[in-house]
């Protein structure tokens, strides 16, 4: 069984009411049944968490090391300038996905950049909450090829 956490960063608490034009209508909370239903059938242990402060999406990812397999994250507004993020998710060398409701490459032009995605092993943006599904199969995709060569 593959150890996965879901980590929603800056105002993501928010999703349902936040701009509902650019992040659709689902909840935090949908998402993360929606989740634990698809985590259900893959044989995935998920853990999720939330936060609109930067340390402590920090303290999060540290404390992944050595006891996760796996990290999905959207970092909300952090993935554009977040090298600190960035870092705690390198030095824990967890493989890593990050997604986004929206298509940051269509929206302002200081959106359109990602200091995480270079050190993911992927980034999937503009399907809504589907884009975290997508997230999870491709981080467990991922994991299943690593099980495979070792």
């Amino acid at each position: 069984m593959s150890s996965i956490v879901v980590i929603h960063g800056p105002n993501l608490n928010m999703l349902g009411i936040r701009e509902p034009e650019v992040y659709g209508v689902d909840t935090l909370s949908s998402i993360e049944m929606r989740l634990t239903k698809l985590a259900s059938t893959l044989n995935i242990q998920l853990d999720f968490y939330q936060s609109n402060h930067e340390g402590a999406i920090i303290d999060r990812i540290q404390a992944c090391f050595d006891k996760v397999d796996g990290i999905v994250i959207n970092p909300g507004a952090l993935t554009h300038y977040s090298y600190a993020v960035r870092d705690a998710i390198s030095s824990v060398s967890i493989p890593t996905v990050e997604v986004h409701l929206s298509n940051i490459h269509k929206r302002e032009q200081f959106r359109q950049t990602s200091v995480i995605a270079p050190i993911a092993i992927g980034q999937i943006s503009g399907f809504g909450a589907y884009s975290y599904e997508l997230g999870l199969l491709a981080i467990h995709r991922h994991l299943q090829e690593l099980a495979s060569h070792a």
